[in-house]
């Protein structure tokens, strides 16, 4: 589980082995707060890859949608699509105490998604984007921190691991 340090006002990356092992974030497409990441795998490895991930880092998974079941159950036809609910609750409710809103961005959501071609992506909001939303300006260090573990955690399926 990943600490916090209330004197320092950061999570402790080293505490929770957070280091970025491959050295290099995926490769992201990023318009309109939108965060995508192209994935080098099929869609159930991309899913696996990114929950391993999140496990290994000692970070707290909510839950999995699988959005193209619920859709088949509806009688729509979806290509695939399942959003991951993840975060680190001293991290993600210091957004929270900035303004309460916030939480419609909290826990964290990554939706990974096949397109028409067949290719994977991993899609989230930016978190500079969320912060603007919500107009939070004393939370610099928290937002960095959550953009360097999204980037790490997308890292896991750019193929370079």
């Amino acid at each position: 589980m990943l600490a916090y340090s209330r004197r320092s006002g950061i999570l402790a990356l080293a505490a929770a082995g957070l280091a970025l092992s491959t050295g290099q974030a995926a490769p992201a497409e990023k318009a309109d707060g939108i965060v995508r990441v192209k994935s080098a795998y099929s869609f159930d490895h991309t899913v696996a890859r990114l929950k391993n991930d999140i496990a290994a880092k000692g970070i707290r998974f909510f839950l999995q949608v699988d959005q193209s079941r619920l859709a088949a159950e509806a009688g729509v036809k979806l290509l695939p699509s399942t959003l991951l609910l993840f975060g680190n609750p001293p991290l993600g409710t210091q957004f929270m105490t900035a303004n309460p809103n916030a939480g419609l961005d909290w826990p964290v959501r990554l939706l990974v998604v096949q397109d028409e071609l067949g290719g994977v992506w991993a899609v989230y909001t930016d978190f500079e984007w969320i912060k603007r939303r919500h107009g939070i300006v004393d939370r610099d260090a928290q937002f960095k921190m959550a953009t360097t573990v999204i980037a790490s955690i997308t890292a896991s399926i750019n193929g370079r691991a």
